[in-house]
């Protein structure tokens, strides 16, 4: 991967939705070329969004209490909530770029972080007619650990990833996630034990050249 540094920013819970009116303004401002490529690293109070492709019956049911929020994302539906490291990227394309290719160079990036915080794991190519593999997964049990659902517009980069870290698991199993009614999500503590989510973001900035 050729180097590409980004700006960090670092927030701690914010809610979705005004989080998405930042997210909209910076990327204004990247296609305005007023501000450098950004990698935005926060955490959202509990929330299930969903892409724009999603069938209604992998919604939860409502009465669990958790918001469903449509969003202009690539993607099926994911779980956000305390615990987890939401990475937003506001990235220009280079020339002749396209945003499948930049999905790849995030999933490599979050694989080394990943690494580097003691659990292998890898990408995967989506066979032929098979739902979408984005994301990253644990080598050893083949668990999913990284959702990434992205868009571009005008050359510009949004939206980005969500790294399970120590979060609450248990609203993932009420709602099929990323499309796929049999997979099986991970965590950092679930697959190694105690993790501190000042190092994780440490690492996953650092895995984005970003300060």
């Amino acid at each position: 991967m050729r180097a590409r540094p980004l700006t960090l920013i670092q927030d701690e819970l914010v809610d979705y939705d005004k989080a998405m009116e930042r997210m909209s303004d910076l990327v204004g401002q990247r296609q305005q070329e007023e501000r450098p490529d950004t990698l935005w690293l926060l955490s959202h109070p509990p929330v299930y969004t969903i892409g724009r492709r999603t069938p209604l019956e992998h919604l939860p049911d409502p009465s669990r209490g958790i918001p469903v929020v449509e969003t202009g994302r690539g993607g099926q539906l994911t779980y956000h909530g305390p615990g987890q490291l939401v990475g937003y990227l506001i990235v220009k394309l280079d020339e002749g770029e396209g945003i499948v290719d930049y999905v790849r160079e995030v999933e490599l990036r979050l694989v080394e972080a990943l690494g580097k915080l003691g659990l292998p794991a890898e990408r995967r190519d989506t066979p032929p007619g098979s739902e979408l593999l984005t994301g990253v997964w644990t080598a050893e049990t083949g668990r999913k650990i990284v959702s990434i659902g992205m868009r571009q517009s005008r050359g510009v980069t949004s939206h980005g990833f969500a790294l399970n870290v120590d979060n609450d698991m248990t609203p993932w199993n009420w709602a099929v996630a990323c499309g796929m009614p049999d997979v099986q999500m991970a965590s950092l503590q679930s697959e190694l034990g105690t993790v501190s989510m000042d190092e994780v973001r440490r690492v996953v900035a650092a895995a984005f050249e970003a300060s």
